[in-house]
Parts: C-alpha cells; structure tokens; sequence
C-alpha cells in the first residue's frame, strides 16, 4: 500500500489561502481531509466542494477556546476514523474587531495599552495555544488508535513565519507566536519521536494570499517583492506542495526542523 494514500488529514484554517490549496494537494495525493474554518463556512463549503475523492469532512472551530479545540479533535475523528496527519495552519494575522479589514498593528510606540493587551492575548490564544492544545489531543489519539496497515504512525506540520526571525514592529504578537510555534514544534518532535510521530514546521515569508493582499497591491507591494532575489512572494500552492512534502512518510528524518520557505528573502 501507498502509505500517502487514504490517509486521514486535518488542516486548521482551510477556507482560504495556504490552508484551502493544502486541503486540496493531500485530496490530490488521495486523502481524506477534513476543512477546518472558524467564521468563513461559505468559504470553507467551496472549498470542501472542490476536493476531489470521498470521505472529506468540514468542522467549525475557535482554536481560541480550548473546549471548542477539543471538539475539533474529537468531529475530525469521528469523520475520518484516524487522523493520520494534522496541519496547524490557522493563525490570527488581522484584527478580529475589523472584521478582517485591516491588519491588527499593534506597534509599542502606536498602541494603547489596552489595544496592545488584546492584541497579544487574542492572537496567542489563536496562533500559539490553539495548536499545542490541537497537538495535545491529535497526538494522544494518534497513540492510542494504531494507523492503518502501511501507515506511519502520524505527522505534526506546524505552519510557521519567516517573521519569528526577521521581527515583526507592526504585529510583535504574531512574530512572536510563531516563534513560540516553532519552539513548541521541536519539543513536540523530541517528545514524540519515540512513538513514530515526526513533527515538523515551516516557516514561508510573504505569500500571495488575502491575508497579505492589501499589502502587495499597495505602496509597499514592489518591495516586498523585492525582497527575494527571485523578485515575487510565494503562491499558496507552492506552500501547499512543500507542507505535504514535509507530511510525507519518507520525511520522518527532518522531524524536528524548521524548514525555510522564503525565496532567499532571509537567511539565517
């Protein structure tokens, strides 16, 4: 058997962008996925629509809330009947009170004290403490259901930023969630080792996906493109083909890395 074949997968934030274009490469290689959203379910319907195969699932969620988590854990279970795979993709990078108008700025000599308090309390419980509390319950089902003959045992990718390294002014909270994640991810990667689970995270600059558009299409655009050497950000698929690659049985070996997916737009 193809061990990339039927596995069961869950992908965090996969109504758009980087979550949606990985739904759909694990559907393409034929697994079950399960399209997780918090507030954007039309979109999230598109996208369940669009993945090719049988036995996909959609699951609403606040990875803010750990209760909320725990559900998420236990639907995309009962769904798939195994998660083989977990993506933690999802991540605040826009202020929730804008509706997603605008990004949430949070600069320390901008910010009021209590704009910056909810900044960081909002996005940490989102982009830092939602995945270590998704990990927490995939793992511990990981270890308790045995894989499918053939199957390896599970795969963590974690959904990183070249901004844990480089350093976020605007969005200090966001930088410093993604560090956080990529910590966490390599002490998962110790802890589970042992029992055949590999975790891995990739850390991409700047793609071409909403969450960025406003960005690229404005005054800034030309040269946030000209940040890499090869003179354009990324496009959602190729982060997409690269977390997949990562999630591959054959990638046990790089468990433990965090993988950079910049264009050479930073080096470390």
């Amino acid at each position: 058997m193809d061990e990339r074949s039927g596995r069961g997968v869950l992908v965090t934030g996969a109504s758009r962008g980087v979550g949606a274009a990985t739904a759909r490469e694990f559907a393409e290689r034929g697994d079950r996925v399960v399209v997780h959203y918090r507030g954007s379910e039309d979109r999230a319907r598109e996208v369940l629509a669009s993945l090719p195969g049988d036995g996909h699932g959609l699951v609403r969620a606040d990875l803010a809330s750990p209760e909320e988590t725990q559900a998420l854990a236990e639907e995309a279970i009962e769904i798939l009947g195994r998660v083989d795979v977990l993506v933690n993709n999802a991540a605040l990078f826009l202020d929730p009170a804008a509706g997603g108008s605008r990004r949430g700025d949070h600069h320390v000599t901008e910010t009021d004290y209590d704009s910056w308090v909810r900044a960081w309390r909002t996005t940490l419980e989102t982009n830092l403490m939602g995945p270590a509390n998704l990990t927490f319950c995939v793992a511990r089902h990981m270890l308790a259901v045995s894989p499918a003959p053939g199957h390896s045992v599970g795969r963590v990718v974690n959904v990183g930023s070249r901004g844990a390294y480089r350093g976020e002014p605007a969005v200090p909270a966001y930088g410093a969630s993604k560090a956080g994640l990529h910590a966490f991810g390599q002490s998962m990667a110790v802890a589970l080792a042992p029992h055949g689970i590999g975790v891995v995270s990739i850390a991409p600059g700047f793609i071409a996906t909403d969450m960025a558009g406003s960005l690229l299409e404005g005054p800034s655009g030309d040269a946030i493109r000209a940040q890499s050497p090869f003179g354009r950000v990324a496009t959602a698929p190729e982060v997409a083909s690269a977390i997949c690659a990562l999630a591959e049985p054959g990638a046990e070996w790089v468990s433990g890395a965090v993988v950079d997916f910049n264009g050479a737009s930073h080096l470390r």
